[in-house]
């Protein structure tokens, strides 16, 4: 079933080492660079773990969600370009928290948020498989590991580096030889498949922190300025040509200022930022209610459609703040969407742009040009493992975080078209 010639064409000497390395400890991890090949050779070893995992236990597969499952694994898996006839031996139907891999059922388990520790509770498990290990809950790996008590039982996980201090670099890299963990570290170099065209765009989109941890492959700190790309030169002061009204960012604020942007799409293939609401209670000493903000937003929108031609697509809208999404409903705005909040990758998305020259800002979008250069990271946040930015004076960054990260689908083919001159 396994294909020498074929795992040797998509796998280098490095990945194949550890392949066969992995049989020799109960933890198997795969750390590195993004592209370096992690996944698809652990999903290899895991393909032959499957085959000799103990009958006694169940087989599972953990990620973020299920939808990660079914595209970082599933869908690799049941590539035949990729593993050839293994992907015959993989049958999954979408939304569904099963699979059948090489005659074996496999569980598919999302673990989100530490709720997570009760999908596993009281199994016993024979073979696990864990995407994207650092943004596990420390509680359900441990709860995992405990799992795992039937003789021959083993764990297979990958990750992208994090901080330093992180518990799975703390607990269990650092004390590999304690906790029977064999580890393996990957760089772009070890990848055999990429052309050197797909690593020379992989390098410029990942920026700053991002390059440290998913391209150099460093566990570091997240320190200093978060968009440190940034530069004035992506400030415009007229309004480009667009060709694409994309979306609408929305950042509440009763007590915090609120904040929307309008992103469009220029006929020269980069977003820009192109008209700016802001209100901020704190300045001028009055609340406002959701009624008075939807007439308001609403009113901004028309302005700007009535004066540009501006009307985008979608309006995204702050998840916590559901009570104004529905007062936009009551007021007759349907194209209301709530937003993509995760900070991370958004932040990661906005930075890829930036860096690659893709986004600019007019000039009259003052609340974002003023809260962009001393966005920081918390560096207290940081010494404790976590990676998170200091929250003042961001309610434009977030408002422009959850319209460029959730309307990425509607944008991203643009970005394959060279820049307009």
């Amino acid at each position: 079933m396994l294909d020498l010639d074929r795992i040797l064409k998509i796998v280098g000497r490095k990945q194949l080492i550890s392949i066969v390395e992995s049989t020799r400890a109960k933890i198997a991890l795969w750390t590195g660079a993004v592209s370096a090949g992690k996944t698809i050779a652990s999903l290899l070893a895991f393909v032959i773990a499957v085959q000799a995992a103990p009958r006694h236990g169940v087989i599972i597969m953990c990620g973020k969600t299920l939808q990660t499952i079914e595209r970082n694994l599933i869908e690799p898996l049941q590539s035949s370009e990729l593993f050839g006839p293994i992907a015959a031996e993989v049958h999954h139907t979408r939304g569904s928290t099963t699979a059948v891999i090489m005659g074996r059922t496999v569980h598919l388990i999302g673990a989100a948020n530490v709720l997570a520790e009760d999908k596993i509770r009281g199994l016993t498990v024979s073979l696990a498989y864990v995407d994207e290990a650092t943004l596990m809950p420390r509680g359900f790996w441990m709860m995992l590991l405990s799992r795992l008590r039937v003789p021959g039982a083993r764990l297979l996980a990958t990750t992208n580096p994090d901080g330093p201090a992180h518990w799975l670099r703390k607990d269990f890299i650092l004390r590999a030889g304690e906790v029977n963990l064999a580890h393996w570290h990957f760089g772009l170099e070890d990848n055999p498949s990429l052309t050197e065209d797909y690593k020379r765009d992989l390098v410029a989109q990942y920026v700053g922190l991002w390059h440290r941890r998913f391209i150099a492959g460093e566990w570091c700190l997240a320190e200093g300025a978060v968009y440190e790309m940034w530069h004035e030169r992506m400030i415009v002061d007229e309004l480009p040509q667009i060709r694409h009204w994309i979306g609408v960012g929305v950042d509440h604020g009763t007590t915090n200022a609120f904040s929307a942007h309008i992103l469009g799409l220029g006929l020269d293939n980069r977003l820009y930022l192109t008209h700016e609401y802001r209100y901020d209670s704190r300045v001028s000493r009055h609340k406002l209610t959701n009624p008075e903000y939807s007439e308001r937003l609403r009113g901004w929108l028309a302005d700007a459609e009535r004066e540009d031609g501006a009307r985008p697509d979608w309006i995204y809208v702050d998840p916590a703040a559901a009570d104004f999404s529905l007062q936009l409903f009551r007021d007759g705005v349907l194209n209301v969407a709530n937003a993509v909040n995760d900070v991370l990758p958004g932040i990661r998305t906005l930075s890829g742009l930036m860096a690659t020259d893709r986004f600019r800002v007019v000039r009259a979008c003052k609340g974002f040009t003023d809260e962009v250069p001393g966005y920081s990271w918390d560096d207290k946040a940081a010494q404790k493992g976590e990676d998170k930015p200091v929250k003042v004076d961001d309610h434009s960054l977030d408002d422009t975080r959850y319209v460029v990260h959730s309307t990425e689908h509607l944008w991203r083919p643009a970005l394959h078209v060279p820049i307009a001159a």
